[in-house]
Order: C-alpha cells, then sequence, then structure tokens
C-alpha cells in the first residue's frame, strides 16, 4: 500500500474521530441556582446528577449524531403503551386531543401526580422519544398525560383553519384545566421538550386567572427561549444548521399539505390572504411562517409573531418552580441563546438551569460502545425530579400555611 493511500487513510480516521470527538470525557452537569435548597432537594432526589453524564462511547459525545439518532430513530427498543384518547371540541372548531396513560404499578407510598407531557414540534403521543418516556414513567408508578399538536396525528384530521403553533398556549390550558377537573386530587407537573418548553414556560409566565392550581412545577428540555434570535441562527450555515432548518420547514410544510382541505380551502385563503405557491415554495422556516403561520394568527409582521411566541418575553413572569435543561452541543441551540436563561436561574428562586455538555438537541442517549442503554439519560433524570419537585411544593404550602 503506498503512502499516499496510508495518509489518505489516517486523514479520514482523524476528520471521523474529530467529528465523533471521541476524545472527550464523561462530565458531571453544571447548575445554574440561586435558591440553594432548591438544588439541594433535586440533588437528593436525583443523585445522578452528581456524577457524569457517560454518552454512548463511539458516537455519543458529538452532538450531531445524537440529535441525528435521535430525529431519525427516537429511542432504542421503543415499547407502545396503551392509553385512553379523549376528543376535546373547542370554540374555533378545532379538535383538541391527548392520550392519557395509567400507572402500570401501584405505588402506594407515590401522591398522586400526573406528568405532562408537550412534545416538541410535529409530535404527538405517537413519536418514539414520548412513548418511550411514557413507559417507562408508567412503570416508576405515575399516570401521564400527551398533549398531542394539533394537526400532527395522523389519523386524526383538522376541523379548523389552524394547527400548532409556537407560542399558542390555549391547547394546553384547555387540557389542563380537563385534567384537573378528572382528577381534582392530582398534582401535575408538566414537561416540554424543545417546542413544547417554549409553550410549558410560556404559559407558566402568562397572566391567566384561571390556571389550574393543581399545577405544582414545569420542566423545559433542550428550548432556545428566543425564536426571533433562534431562526435568525438556524439561517446560518455554521454548524450545519441551514439543514436542520430546512427539515423543521419541511416537516411543517408536509403538515399543512396533508391537511391542505381545510387549512388552504379556499374560503381561508381569502380569509387570511394566503397564497398557497408561496407556502409550497418556502425553502426555510421564516418564509413558511410569514407565507401561513404569521397570518392565520392575526400578525402584521413575523417580528409580531416571534415575539409573541417566544417564552423569554414571558419568563420574568414564571412563578411556578422550574427546571430548565440544555446542552452545550445542541446544533439547534447554540450557547448565545441560553445568556438570557443562565441570568434568569441567578436572580430568582424556586429556578434551577441544567447544563449538560454533551446530548445534543433531545438525544441525551446513554451508555454502551455502540448501541445505547435502552432508557436515555433523560429519561431517567426526568422521572427522579418528580420527587424533588412534589416535596418541594409540600414545603413550600407548609411554609404559607405557617404564615398565615
Amino acid at each position: 500500500m503506498s503512502v499516499a493511500v496510508l495518509t489518505a487513510i489516517a486523514v479520514f480516521i482523524i476528520v471521523v474521530f474529530r467529528m465523533l470527538n471521541v476524545s472527550s470525557q464523561p462530565q458531571k452537569p453544571s447548575f445554574v441556582c440561586r435558591d440553594k435548597q432548591f438544588l439541594n432537594r433535586v440533588l437528593k432526589f436525583a443523585p445522578q446528577l452528581d456524577e457524569p453524564y457517560v454518552p454512548t462511547r463511539l458516537w455519543g459525545f458529538s452532538g450531531h449524531v445524537q440529535t441525528i439518532l435521535y430525529s431519525v430513530f427516537g429511542r432504542v427498543r421503543c415499547p407502545c403503551p396503551k392509553g385512553d384518547r379523549r376528543f376535546l371540541n373547542l370554540d374555533d372548531g378545532t379538535t383538541l386531543t391527548y392520550d392519557l396513560f395509567k400507572p402500570t404499578v401501584n405505588e402506594p407510598e407515590l401522591e398522586d401526580i400526573t406528568v405532562v407531557i408537550v412534545p416538541g414540534i410535529c409530535n404527538s403521543s405517537e413519536s418514539d422519544y414520548i412513548r418511550t418516556f411514557v413507559n417507562y414513567t408508567q412503570n416508576q408508578g405515575y399516570r401521564c398525560a400527551v398533549l398531542n399538536h394539533v394537526g400532527a396525528l395522523h389519523n386524526v384530521p383538522v376541523t379548523a383553519s389552524r394547527i400548532f403553533t409556537y407560542g399558542h398556549t390555549d391547547d394546553l390550558h384547555v387540557m389542563l384545566c380537563n385534567l384537573s377537573e378528572h382528577y381534582p386530587n392530582t398534582k401535575i407537573i408538566v414537561i416540554g421538550y424543545s417546542m413544547g418548553g417554549n409553550l410549558v414556560t410560556k404559559y407558566l409566565g402568562e397572566s391567566r386567572h384561571n390556571r389550574p392550581s393543581s399545577v405544582i412545577a414545569g420542566v423545559s428540555i433542550c428550548q432556545p427561549y428566543d425564536a426571533l434570535k433562534a431562526t435568525g441562527v438556524l439561517l446560518h450555515w455554521q454548524n450545519f444548521r441551514r439543514l436542520y432548518l430546512y427539515a423543521l420547514t419541511e416537516a411543517i410544510k408536509a403538515l399543512i399539505l396533508k391537511h391542505r382541505s381545510k387549512l388552504l380551502a379556499d374560503d381561508i385563503k381569502e380569509q387570511y390572504s394566503l397564497i398557497e405557491k408561496d407556502i409550497i415554495s418556502a425553502a426555510t422556516l421564516p418564509e413558511l411562517d410569514d407565507a401561513y403561520t404569521r397570518k392565520v394568527n392575526n400578525f402584521k409582521n413575523l417580528h409580531e409573531f416571534y415575539r409573541w411566541s417566544s417564552c423569554l418575553h414571558y419568563i420574568n413572569n414564571v412563578k411556578t418552580p422550574m427546571i430548565f435543561i440544555n446542552s452545550r452541543d445542541d446544533p439547534l441551540v447554540p450557547e448565545d441563546l441560553l445568556i438570557p436563561i443562565q441570568n434568569f436561574a441567578k436572580s430568582k428562586d424556586n429556578i434551577l438551569y441544567m447544563e449538560l455538555m454533551h446530548g445534543g438537541h433531545l438525544g441525551f442517549f446513554e451508555g454502551g460502545f455502540l448501541y445505547p442503554n435502552p432508557i436515555a439519560w433523560l429519561d431517567r433524570t426526568l422521572v427522579s425530579l418528580l420527587p424533588a419537585l412534589r416535596e418541594h411544593y409540600v414545603d413550600d404550602m407548609k411554609k404559607t400555611t405557617a404564615v398565615y
């Protein structure tokens, strides 16, 4: 074999190893939390957070690989938990659904907690990563309820002139109210993934006088916090972000076109001044949002729509305890977008920001050399946070009662 061939092979191996970031080592999560009592309680129930997160050795240190594998395969050995689908007819004609999953084991010592799950963009209870987390949480003795974003389910038609949007929290509110009516004694912890994290945070920061008192805590995972800056960042080719933007754009466009008979009916196009060819030809998310999403939500321009959508402009009003989780190697959420949430966690009690060096966007695969463990680090951690958040709520209630 010639020297040139050996050199080429060596260069190829070096490039692959750098892309996979295999020289990295497992690291502990870092925390930003002014409220040390809150942090200590979380560490009490989730001692793994005081240990390094160990990604799958061969490829888990690459944020790109983690993100791509999550988006393509979801999770390994994905179960099919069985639940009941509930249909709610809203005033605007929308058919809203959520899936309810009962605990699979009876744990008498557990308090009545319902875990409400708000999936990421275009996702639902049928998404693999949601199914895996639901199954794991059921098996730990908790009830789960998953919000199905309007338009995302394969077999549920759209019945109004809209699908989900990044900042439309009314669907989540209706679901939470319905759950509270059916389970008046339960305490609800709301967990949001990516876009779902934005919805959860925005909802808890909005001025709603009729928000159910049963909602005791929220968790946000891998969200960018500011839609305007996030879409601007994704327009750049750095770190291949433009490719991720293309995938997001096509996913939303596919949903719109799937429900074209309702969403792009002649009367709807006339009502909202929609031009179908502009929607079909949109190459980026801002183009698609300008041609469709901001119009059907009655916004004059994208700036107003993205500002309304972003939880960053509501976050200072959040009074419910919250935990925020992001990874440093998330290719969709660069570090600059994480500064506001870090500053927020420094300034307010009952708020914890948790950052991992690795994990990608919603990946967090764990263990093994090539094949990861069936249960991701994220799933294990989220379930261990539930009793911590419950105990924090009980202590706060005791303090409030003692004052009065």
